[in-house]
């Protein structure tokens, strides 16, 4: 076989280069399989925010209090998932996306996407997760979420709302208003001091190339009519 290769140099020259063609396309089509997939997850977790908003606008204590902020809001985060894990040293954290809302028009953004965590210490045993809505009532605490990565109560001042009959926002100046659909002390605690960071490869997934927060939030470069069903319900809770 090697004689007869030999003989051949056009067969010996062009197996190398096919081999990286071929090595080539399987390469490219792993990362649009790979791409495909984090697209989905991306969907999935903007089909779970929509599912939070539904879920603040139908509760009779928490909803009202947000739709309160109405008249101020600039951007919402949600959080449907912020799940706690401790034993004796704790840390709680999740994903969300942040859309916003344009000041003439009323009307919502594409999300961009982003993670929360934070970390505590002492004891504690347990685990739980709460559904989060943060709402950014000024420019300062909207143009924080344009940076690669922030904290609530130091980079920018975090509250939480008062939920219940009768709630009002009176005397709350803070940049940003979180509403929890989990009571307890824990979320207040978690909340304050929690770093929030641009997730780019989830916003470069769902829009399918490299994309900063301004592009989409901004510049409205981007778009995915995918998320409309979200853009709707953020329209819905905050009329």
């Amino acid at each position: 076989m090697i004689h007869l290769l030999s003989k051949h140099p056009f067969i010996t020259t062009r197996l190398p280069l096919m081999a990286a063609v071929l090595i080539g396309t399987m390469v490219a089509v792993s990362a649009t399989s790979t791409l495909a997939a984090d697209a989905l997850e991306q969907q999935q977790l903007v089909e779970k925010a929509k599912m939070t908003v539904d879920a603040f606008a139908a509760d009779p204590e928490v909803g009202p209090a947000t739709r309160e902020m109405k008249g101020e809001a600039k951007a919402l985060f949600i959080v449907p998932q912020f799940v706690r894990g401790a034993f004796v040293f704790g840390g709680a954290g999740g994903s969300g996306v942040l859309i916003v809302r344009d000041d003439k028009t009323k009307q919502w953004s594409e999300p961009a996407f982003y993670t929360i965590g934070s970390a505590s210490f002492g004891l504690q045993i347990g685990g739980d997760v709460s559904e989060l809505i943060f709402v950014v009532r000024t420019q300062k605490g909207l143009e924080e979420f344009y940076r690669t990565d922030y904290k609530l109560g130091a980079d920018a001042s975090v509250a939480m709302g008062p939920v219940g009959g009768g709630a009002q926002m009176k005397g709350i100046t803070a940049d940003v208003v979180a509403y929890a659909k989990k009571k307890g002390a824990f979320i207040g605690m978690a909340v304050d001091g929690s770093s929030i960071s641009v997730s780019d490869d989830a916003n470069a997934a769902y829009y399918g190339k490299p994309v900063r927060p301004t592009d989409i939030l901004v510049k409205q470069s981007v778009s995915n009519p995918k998320s409309a069903d979200l853009r709707n319900a953020a329209a819905k809770l905050m009329q």
